[in-house]
């Protein structure tokens, strides 16, 4: 499968559960290494309706030599994710659950004792901070933002008000760490009052 075919594959697995609502939400996956390349969708695009051939090629700052494809305005911040965690896929939705979590909590979401944290790659019985940053238009901000709180053991971060990006070895583990975390925040957040 092609990056195209499983970025457009992917997009339409998110549309369906409602995280990539009309053009919102981006994935990258990367390409190369030496010097850092990413697939990531284009801009501006109903991501439910993406073909292989609605993505553009980007260097670790998200810029592209494609005169015709936009990358979106967020491939920055893919490319800081990629090089800082060396993942080799990232995932961009506007979930609700994280945006609410993050309302809650917004220096940083606890999660323990919860089963679908090994999902999550941890284990039930640990403890899971999740960082939550500030949104800005600007892509080095968020990048700056992400690496101040990073760890190598949480692969992922809460945009306030804006979104979630999770990151993996490939899409698939991405989805995975990205539905489990979903349903993990919405457990929070749903049971905040007990």
């Amino acid at each position: 499968m092609t990056p195209g075919e499983a970025l457009a594959a992917e997009c339409a697995r998110y549309t369906a559960m409602g995280w990539m609502r009309g053009t919102s939400g981006n994935l990258s996956v990367v390409v190369d290494r030496d010097p850092l390349r990413l697939a990531v969708t284009v801009s501006g695009k109903d991501k439910g309706e993406l073909t292989p051939d609605d993505v553009v090629i980007i260097d670790a700052d998200g810029r592209t030599d494609d005169p015709v494809r936009v990358p979106s305005a967020e491939a920055g911040l893919h490319g800081r994710i990629a090089a800082v965690a060396g993942a080799g896929a990232v995932v961009h939705v506007h979930a609700l659950a994280p945006v609410i979590a993050a309302e809650y909590w917004p220096d940083g979401v606890e999660l323990s004792d919860l089963e679908m944290l090994k999902g999550f790659g941890r284990q039930a019985h640990e403890t899971v901070l999740i960082p939550v940053v500030p949104n800005s238009q600007d892509m080095r901000v968020l990048g700056d933002a992400f690496e101040a709180d990073f760890r190598a053991d949480v692969p992922a971060l809460i945009v306030a008000r804006h979104g979630v990006y999770v990151w993996g070895d490939d899409l698939h583990q991405a989805r995975h760490r990205l539905e489990c975390l979903e349903w993990l925040l919405r457990f929070k957040a749903e049971t905040r009052r007990r």
